[in-house]
């Protein structure tokens, strides 16, 4: 009783009489009747359904639909009275109960609605309403949703069961469910999934059947009951519960246990559940009770209290007394209100919004804010307005000092409410472990940005809350729902090292993990480990980075993490899988940098790429010359030396450093690495800088062994020698010999040249060249004995073919050949005769002959002849040609005497023929000069 006062009340429904819509004329606005003798109803598919008594005017009992429009139609369904009807809210099918005769048992009909039958629905199904041989009035009625279930309750106790079709007689079975020796008052189907039940309620006790098991298995839910039309059954926002009000209390069923109950006092009339609440029609208090099966019927004219209950929320939503209330129906969005004068009363729901600002006002007034989200929730507010009340609530609650009521309640505004507004609350508050709560549940749902992750971290370490800190951050790969490089640098901030390096880890933050063990922890060790781990990219962008760190630290192990990084590199985690994907590696020359102050552990890595990767690039090859020169340069021990001396030598010979030649002779050059720097001037052809070394040295063997070696390729190395010992104040003597023998036997200077080239040599005597001077002259002699022979021959011949040039000018010429020249046979006429002394017959002329005008035995040779003469016209302007023969050559005068021979100054001698005499023989007389000055310099 105490709980039921203290329930509040609110006006959520308006109250109107329903008007007669206008009529053609616009006359209206008059209260809406029905007919009179209305006794049963019921509502659904669009119209409230009523049935009379004995009908209007005598027609019978009639069966009345109005619809929306308030257009009444009706149709008669019995001849004497309608006692029940059941409208299906699914199918437009109506049952119906009634009598024809007085005295003869009730009658059962089922309208199909939408089919007609002469104008009126077709009644499909006619049976008597009878549990067994004695009639018996019928109390109530039920059909299931399904039409497979339909239950008829009786004044006697007794409930018929009909299974099957419920429309058709053939489809369908009857039997008695239940007996016993209480009037029934009430029935209901419950449908739970493939699960049917049938509440049975009577006076004195309440029953529950198993329809979907065989043989109906009963069970006794309570041991009171209730009068007609005082029990329901509620929707799922109640379970399907079914309900029950007696006089004291209402009570609520499942199928198998009694649920709550309500202490709603008062005589019980009516109960309906509409929409999440419970209506309740009873009499008024300040009238007398009525008697205990037959208290609510027709007759009784008291005032009757119309009462909506919302059970969850536990308050009244309506409140309001009528005049002896027929039945409530809910259709069209809302209840109407039938009463016994005709009239109906609707009473039509006010918006969800409307409701709630009137009521949560109010409980906002009160602070009773716990109600105000009840109300909210059942009314299924949207989650804005939800957020706002929370936010109010937790506001009343901050502002009371309750702080950890209001986080509980800001933490439900989470993802409507701005977070700063809270946080800003707490961070004044000093109120740590609330703001953490807060932060925690933000990144529950994922809401978060990097500046709450910073914050929430913070809490933890001034809390210094390692177990929260843990359980935050080692949350599963899936759960993650804070910025994780934010996290890091917070954590490496506050010193929670080992926390930083588990994220870093966990989600693959190289660049972070390797920064703190390096930087911070400095387990060098773990961070050399960590990047062997990786993949290739990676690993080798770390190494880059921090490979002098390393290499500082712990050379040895860095040092053979880059030799398989640069070789065949996979992760050393991958060891346990199929070995399918091939090593890469990395540049080797890249890494050379990283070994800086570690000279030791550089050459092992050099030396094992050259030997491991022959292909590999030549910058690895410089450095380790260079290597290998610096250490043999420093080097003390003579054995020692003598191997490194060995190994640069070697490395030198490998064929490495053809591209670089330059740079591996500058390296040479620099730590005077002497046989290196030779073998470099051979391989590249540098036969003067190989003697200007020996001479530098004042190697004076070295420097004829070159001259031996390399002066056939490179005559002027013989020169070079000569000068430089002629510039020797040294006796030189045998020196000097050897290399005039051999310039006299390969002709490589004129005597002149080498006269004055020995003449700066103060130690040089005449003696020294005498044997050159004698053997050269006595050449000369015997050349020009030869020339002379040779230039006798020449005119004798050129006077003997000049003789016969004239012979055959003046004298005739006597052909007596007797045989051909080709074919040797008896020569005939006709033949053919050449002033050569060629004759041949006429058809092996013609035959053997390329030309009408040339002997064929003569002609090869002419024709050799005529070309040397054309070959030498067009050499005949070619005189760069001859100034660099002229130049280059050893013997100038050969050079010109060619050019004599082959006529290229024979156009000198038609200058004379110039009309300026004395400037052509200028010119001639400054050529001869210029050929005399070459000649001599070339002597």
């Amino acid at each position: 009783m105490a709980a039921y006062l203290q329930w509040r009340r609110f006006v959520f429904f308006d109250r109107e009489t329903v008007k007669e819509p206008p009529g053609p004329d616009g006359a209206g606005g008059k209260p809406f009747a029905l007919p009179p003798g209305i006794a049963v109803c019921d509502s659904g598919r669009g119209s409230l359904v009523f049935g009379d008594i004995l009908g209007s005017g005598g027609a019978g009992a009639c069966i009345w639909f109005l619809p929306r429009s308030l257009q009444l139609s009706s149709f008669q369904a019995y001849k004497l009275r309608v006692t029940h009807l059941y409208q299906l809210k699914q199918h437009s099918i109506l049952v119906s109960v009634g009598e024809d005769e007085e005295g003869i048992n009730p009658l059962v009909k089922v309208w199909n609605l939408e089919k007609r039958d002469g104008g009126n629905p077709l009644c499909t199904r006619i049976f008597p309403a009878i549990p067994g041989n004695k009639p018996t009035v019928v109390s109530c009625l039920t059909v299931h949703e399904n039409l497979n279930f339909m239950a008829i309750g009786f004044a006697d106790g007794s409930v018929v069961l009909t299974k099957g079709d419920i429309t058709r007689d053939r489809h369908s079975k009857t039997q008695i469910l239940h007996e016993g020796s209480y009037p029934v008052t009430g029935l209901a189907f419950r449908q739970s999934g493939k699960t049917t039940h049938l509440f049975v309620a009577t006076t004195e006790n309440i029953q529950s059947y198993t329809l979907s098991v065989k043989d109906y298995p009963r069970l006794e839910l309570d041991t009171h009951g209730c009068g007609l039309r005082c029990s329901s059954l509620s929707d799922p926002s109640q379970d399907l519960q079914f309900i029950v009000a007696g006089n004291e209390c209402v009570y609520l069923y499942q199928p198998d246990e009694r649920g709550p109950c309500f202490a709603f006092e008062g005589q019980k009339l009516i109960v309906h559940w509409y929409r999440g609440y419970l209506i309740v029609v009873s009499k008024d208090r300040k009238t007398s009770p009525k008697s205990e099966f037959a208290g609510n019927e027709a007759q009784n004219l008291d005032k009757q209290v119309l009462n909506v209950y919302d059970l969850c929320n536990k308050f009244i939503a309506y409140s309001s007394i009528f005049d002896d209330i027929v039945d409530v129906l809910a259709e069209w969005g809302s209840l109407y209100v039938l009463t016994r004068d005709g009239k109906i009363h609707a009473l039509q729901e006010k918006d969800t919004q409307t409701k709630l600002e009137a009521r949560t006002s109010m409980l906002f007034r009160k602070n009773l804010f716990e109600m105000a989200i009840n109300l909210a929730k059942s009314h299924h507010l949207d989650s804005d307005g939800l957020s706002e009340i929370f936010r109010q609530y937790g506001d009343h609650l901050y502002n009371k000092g309750n702080h950890d009521g209001a986080i509980q309640q800001y933490i439900r505004t989470i993802g409507k409410l701005e977070p700063s507004y809270v946080i800003r609350k707490f961070l004044d508050a000093q109120r740590i472990h609330n703001l953490t709560a807060y932060l925690q549940t933000l990144h529950l749902q994922s809401l978060a940005n990097a500046d709450h992750t910073t914050l929430l971290l913070n809490c933890y370490t001034k809390l210094k809350d390692s177990s929260k800190l843990e359980e935050f951050i080692k949350t599963s790969e899936s759960e993650v729902r804070f910025d994780v490089e934010t996290a890091i640098k917070v954590l490496r901030q506050a010193g929670y090292y080992s926390h930083a390096v588990y994220l870093a880890e966990k989600h693959a933050h190289h660049e972070w993990y390797l920064k703190i063990q390096l930087e911070d922890i400095k387990n060098y060790q773990e961070a050399l480990r960590y990047i062997g781990k990786l993949p290739f990219d990676q690993a080798e962008s770390n190494m880059k980075r921090y490979g002098k760190i390393l290499m500082h630290h712990v050379p040895n192990e860095t040092t053979e993490l880059l030799k398989i990084l640069c070789t065949d590199y996979r992760p050393s985690g991958d060891n346990e899988g199929p070995a399918v994907l091939e090593g890469r590696r990395a540049n080797s020359e890249e890494f050379i940098p990283v070994f800086a102050n570690n000279s030791r552990e550089l050459k092992a890595f050099l030396e094992h790429m050259t030997e491991v990767q022959a292909d590999s690039p030549q910058g690895v090859y410089d450095t380790l010359l260079e290597l290998r020169l610096q250490n043999w340069a420093h080097e003390r021990d003579e054995q020692v030396k003598e191997k490194l001396h060995n190994e640069a030598l070697t490395l030198l010979k490998s064929g490495r450093f053809k591209t670089v030649f330059d740079k591996a002779l500058v390296l040479c050059q620099m730590h005077n690495f002497k046989d290196g720097v030779l073998y470099l001037y051979e391989q590249g052809k540098l036969f003067q800088q190989i003697m200007h070394y020996h001479m530098q040295n004042e190697q004076y063997k070295k420097v004829i062994e070159v001259c031996e070696l390399y002066g056939d390729q490179e005559a002027c190395l013989w020169e070079q020698a000569l000068g430089y010992f002629a510039r020797k104040e040294e006796d030189c003597k045998e020196y000097i010999a050897a290399v005039l023998k051999h310039i006299e036997n390969k002709n490589l200077m004129p005597p002149l040249l080498v006269v004055q080239t020995l003449a700066h040599n103060s130690t040089a005597t005449l003696s020294v060249i005498k044997d050159y001077l004698v053997n050269k002259l006595q050449k000369q002699s015997r050349q020009i004995e030869q020339d002379e022979q040779r230039i006798k021959k020449y005119r004798e011949e050129t006077t003997r073919i000049r003789q016969e040039i004239e012979e055959l000018k003046a004298s005739p010429k006597i052909f007596q050949k007797t045989k051909c020249s080709i074919c040797t046979s008896a020569l005939e006429l006709p033949s053919v005769h050449f002033l050569c002394g060629h004759s041949f017959h006429q058809h092996c002329f013609e035959s053997y002959s390329e030309s009408d005008s040339e002997c064929p035995t003569c002609l090869p040779e002419n024709r050799k002849v005529m070309d040397m003469i054309r070959a030498q016209e067009q050499k005949r302007d070619l005189h760069d040609q001859f100034q660099h023969q002229l130049k280059c050559s050893n013997d100038g005068f050969s050079v010109v005497a060619d050019y004599f021979g082959r006529g290229v100054f024979n156009k000198l001698t038609l200058i004379t023929d110039l009309p300026l005499g004395k400037a052509a023989a200028t010119i001639e007389a400054g050529l001869q000069r210029d050929l005399l000055i070459h000649a001599k310099r070339g002597t």
